[in-house]
């Protein structure tokens, strides 16, 4: 079933345009230190495994073709509010566009090893500083966002849509304040960075 609607199975809802079905992978129902969670205190996660990819899109002016960067069977992680959710034989699905696409990864597990970006993005490690207010109270990162840094490591870089990335693995970048996106890889945060919210490199 989808929306009472009687479908033989997820393989046959294709994807249109540049949309890809994606599979959700299980919420997350315990906490590192044994908590159970139940109802709406589980955490949803926004990642799963590609089941179908449509044909894509042409560019509006020059007429070539963006192909999806995904394939079905690897996995995704897009954004938190991204993309429309179907229930298909009591799974849960999401379609998704292929641009809200923040990693893509092989293999069981998501990990820095593991995981590649797509298209013009880079994947850049951002240190988190505590900082302390006034009154000695320290802020971590969880609270301290409104100060987040925009400088970082480059770790990895995608392929790049029609030219050369100008970034290489290693280098230093500056981005926009308040762009890119955050995935935790390891138990570390890292923020997906689109080329064109990149500043300098040093």
């Amino acid at each position: 079933m989808m929306d009472d609607r009687v479908v033989e199975g997820a393989t046959e809802v294709k994807a249109a345009g540049n949309f890809l079905l994606v599979k959700v992978a299980n919420a997350i129902e315990e906490t590192d230190g044994g908590i159970l969670l139940a109802g709406k205190a589980k955490i949803q996660k926004t990642e799963g495994t590609v089941v179908s990819v449509g044909p894509g899109k042409t560019h509006p002016e020059t007429g070539e073709p963006f192909v999806i960067p995904v394939q079905p069977g690897e996995g995704v992680v897009y954004g938190q509010y991204d993309g429309t959710e179907l229930d298909i034989e009591g799974s849960k699905h999401s379609l998704i566009r292929d641009e809200d696409i923040l990693v893509k990864f092989n293999g069981p597990e998501l990990s820095l090893e593991s995981c590649e970006v797509i298209r013009d993005s880079v994947l850049v490690y951002v240190e988190q500083k505590e900082r302390e207010t006034e009154s000695g109270l320290v802020l971590t990162k969880s609270s301290n966002s409104d100060n987040r840094p925009s400088t970082g490591k480059v770790v990895k870089v995608g392929p790049g849509v029609f030219d050369n990335m100008a970034v290489s693995e290693g280098d230093y970048i500056k981005f926009r304040d308040f762009m890119g996106n955050e995935v935790e890889l390891d138990g570390e945060e890292y923020s997906v960075v689109k080329m064109a919210d990149i500043l300098a490199r040093f």
